[in-house]
């Protein structure tokens, strides 16, 4: 499958579904060769921001808000071969939907607050030196801003 066949089918499916695939699809392209609390750490980023509302008002809209995550940064013709890793992340972006779903008392955290993150083996953004939550294989998840959830 490439990127931009699966982000086409995302426009067509409902906002639930849709949301998935993108937050899967990210999971994929940031975070495939990760252990799975890496894994969730790089969706609780995104949940994070999706909940802020700051970088969109869906999942989709968040990770394909421009320089922000992989889907904006690599190639549309990227291709998503690794079907194990493939399944692998699904499960995970499902189980961290579930998550945070739940009233923020009771969600599991992993980098609680962390708004970015990024893999200093290709990223060196200009906010790097923000408080470092955590460093989970090799991602940092850094605190660049506090995010609140939208007011409903």
């Amino acid at each position: 499958m490439k990127l931009d066949w699966i982000l086409w089918l995302a426009s067509m499916m409902s906002p639930e579904a849709a949301d998935s695939l993108c937050l899967s699809t990210t999971l994929y392209l940031e975070a495939r060769n990760q252990s799975v609390r890496g894994q969730q750490a790089v969706a609780e980023v995104a949940l994070r921001r999706e909940e802020s509302g700051l970088w969109g008002d869906s999942m989709c809209e968040v990770v394909t808000a421009r320089k922000q995550f992989a889907p904006t940064i690599v190639s549309p013709r990227t291709r998503m071969h690794n079907t194990h890793a493939w399944a692998q992340v699904v499960g995970t972006a499902i189980e961290s939907e579930r998550n945070w779903a739940l009233p923020v008392g009771k969600r599991k955290e992993i980098v609680p607050g962390a708004s970015h993150f990024m893999a200093h083996a290709i990223a060196a953004p200009s906010w790097r030196n923000a408080y470092q939550v955590a460093t989970i294989g090799d991602h940092t998840f850094l605190r660049v801003q506090p995010l609140k959830p939208r007011k409903g």
